[in-house]
């Protein structure tokens, strides 16, 4: 009875583990920064620039509100003239209020650019700290993915944003109880509020809301911080590799190892056939007698000591030896010259001094055989 065989065909790949449990490659690390995608806490850059906008507040706020003194008085003391020309009949015309209003909008531009300027480098700087200086475009580039509904799903309900949930929670909850602290500590300045003068008033109100701010950048600089710290995780464990992301990587940077080889295998054949061209312009090949083969050449006129014009061991120095008695070159056997030769002197290169005798030796007596 004939037995029917079954065979099962299946694809091994399935058993491999494709995990990304391999560090990321400097290339990967480089063309992904290259993208614009980097590790960094936004949570950091609005709690730096909040904190360094009180800080500063806390310092020229004297300055500023004087400066709105100015303002405020030079606006109000047009009024009377507005009127006066009014009541004279002769009416307010648009361009005059426009002018005042400009005027008055440029004063207060230019006492708030000061800090809209130390703002706007406070955030580079932070950011720059964070992940260095690098300009990218690929950012800003469309991508269809992010019109995709679903995608955009994904994103609500992933692990970072309810992160960033947490996060804001955690903030509302922070604000909360500062404010609260902040007002419970001054209530009984700010119960004789009613008491004191509209400039004393504003000044002790400025100061409460300093102080509550100054804490509230404080506490958010500390989130700012645990968020850095998460996102350089998070950021770290995307960039992980699998296995198979590491060779294909290597492979396309640094080639296939199989064309590699070849290459390799190539070069290592030109190299040799070029070197066994050389070995009929020697003077002797020196043996171990079959391990080792070395051929060396002395040309009095152009060289200042001999040369090694090819070695090798086993199967190159057997074609070394062939290579000579076909040439007429002399052989011979010298177990511990040609030892040192092959161990200490590359092909091209001139004997060191402390073989000089050894070799002189092997060159007279072949001199001498020529001779005789």
């Amino acid at each position: 009875m004939e037995k029917e065989y079954f065979f099962l065909h299946y694809n091994l790949q399935f058993f491999a583990n494709d995990d990304a449990t391999e560090e990321p490659t400097a290339k990967k690390k480089n063309d992904t920064r290259k993208k614009g995608q980097v590790a960094k806490s936004q949570e950091l850059a609005n709690a730096v620039s909040l904190l360094a906008l009180f800080v500063i507040l806390r310092v020229f706020v004297g300055t500023l509100g004087n400066n709105f003194q100015e303002v405020f008085k030079a606006t109000w003391n047009q009024i009377p003239d507005f009127l006066l020309n009014a009541s004279m009949g002769e009416g307010i015309s648009s361009m005059t209020v426009r002018g005042m209003f400009i005027y008055t909008l440029l004063r207060i531009l230019l006492m708030i650019a000061p800090f809209l300027a130390v703002g706007v480098l406070v955030a580079i700087l932070i950011n720059v700290l964070q992940f260095g200086f690098k300009i990218t475009t690929d950012p800003m580039k469309p991508k269809l993915s992010k019109l995709n509904p679903a995608s955009g799903i994904k994103r609500l309900f992933n692990k970072d944003a309810i992160m960033r949930l947490l996060l804001s929670i955690a903030k509302i909850a922070l604000i909360a109880v500062i404010a609260y602290t902040t007002l419970a500590d001054n209530a009984n300045k700010l119960l004789v509020i009613f008491d004191i003068d509209l400039m004393n008033a504003v000044s002790l109100i400025g100061e409460v809301i300093l102080d509550a701010g100054t804490k509230i950048a404080a506490v958010f600089l500390a989130i700012g911080f645990f968020d850095l710290f998460y996102q350089k995780k998070k950021f770290h464990k995307e960039l992980m590799m699998t296995k198979q992301e590491v060779k294909d990587e290597y492979k396309n940077s640094e080639g296939d190892p199989e064309v590699k080889g070849k290459q390799k295998q190539r070069m290592r054949e030109a190299s040799m056939r070029r070197m066994m061209q050389d070995v009929p312009k020697a003077d002797v090949v020196i043996t171990n007698p079959t391990h080792l083969a070395v051929a060396l050449r002395y040309d009095t006129e152009q060289e200042s000591a001999p040369v090694v014009l090819a070695k090798g061991e086993d199967y190159v120095a057997l074609k070394i030896r062939e290579a000579a008695k076909e040439a007429g070159v002399q052989i011979v056997e010298n177990k511990p010259l040609a030892r040192m030769l092959y161990q200490t002197v590359e092909i091209g290169e001139e004997i060191p001094p402390e073989l000089y005798q050894a070799v002189a030796e092997v060159l007279a007596m072949i001199y001498n055989l020529r001779a005789g």
